[in-house]
């Protein structure tokens, strides 16, 4: 209750510093709006923002599942197969290497401006820190436990199910709480390329037509989008922890 109540006097004062301090400097609305129009402009669109929400919370979630579902499974293939990790770890990390912001025109050719095309930015943003967080937790197992497995006799299966697989659990988990936050930057991104709806969307609307306090309205609910999915993945994150330290 104490941490609760401290998190939330923080939030308060940066609140009221926000407030009070564009009252004070008189900065113009469309330049930095006061916290209390930023809410007014969220109520007053209260149902295309939570719309837009929705819709991006679908593709955030969609992208980082499908890109924990394709990391792990090339996290693993590395770890296992030398010659996966000689030629397709290089091209992963060549991708990653590459502009995403630049590749997203490209998304929208590829897929259009439907679902996909978010879909596939998410997955883009967040699929290299699983494959990393992946591998590294894979090759952390402590080598004593390895050959004293080794000396028992368990098999291959055995093996990577109740000594590698519980091991790289704490490295995953910190891979995942990575990916999470660039999934919903992925997505984000996407819906500024190019989309019919989402907060991305809103924010380019709201920035266009020069609707300041609701372009913050939508990045504020962007923020607190982010926020709900990580604390998620931290939560799974607590309740899987302690099979990476009790192998």
């Amino acid at each position: 209750m104490k941490r609760v109540l401290e998190t939330v006097a923080f939030w308060i004062v940066v609140g009221l510093a926000w407030e009070l301090g564009v009252r004070w400097t008189h900065v113009p609305e469309y330049v930095w709006p006061s916290l209390s129009s930023v809410f007014a402009a969220g109520w007053e669109m209260r149902a295309q923002l939570l719309s837009d929400t929705v819709t991006t919370a679908g593709e955030v979630f969609a992208g980082f599942m499908l890109a924990l579902v394709s990391g792990l499974a090339l996290g693993l293939l590395a770890s296992t197969s030398a010659i996966a990790r000689r030629t397709l770890f290089p091209l992963v990390t060549a991708l990653q290497s590459m502009p995403k912001i630049a590749l997203a025109p490209l998304l929208i050719v590829w897929f259009g401006y439907g679902f996909a095309s978010k879909l596939a930015a998410a997955v883009l943003f967040a699929f290299f820190p699983i494959v990393v967080a992946t591998m590294g937790g894979l090759a952390g197992v402590p080598q004593n436990l390895d050959e004293h497995f080794r000396a028992l006799g368990a098999s291959a299966s055995r093996t990577f199910w109740h000594l590698r697989l519980p091991a790289a659990m704490p490295a995953l988990m910190d891979g995942l709480k990575i990916a999470m936050p660039l999934a919903v930057i992925g997505a984000i991104v996407g819906e500024f390329i190019g989309s019919e709806s989402g907060l991305g969307h809103l924010i380019v609307f709201a920035t266009s037509n020069a609707q300041t306090p609701l372009c913050f309205a939508a990045i504020l609910m962007v923020t607190a989008l982010a926020m709900v999915f990580y604390a998620a993945v931290d939560w799974v994150s607590r309740a899987v922890w302690w099979r990476g330290v009790t192998v």
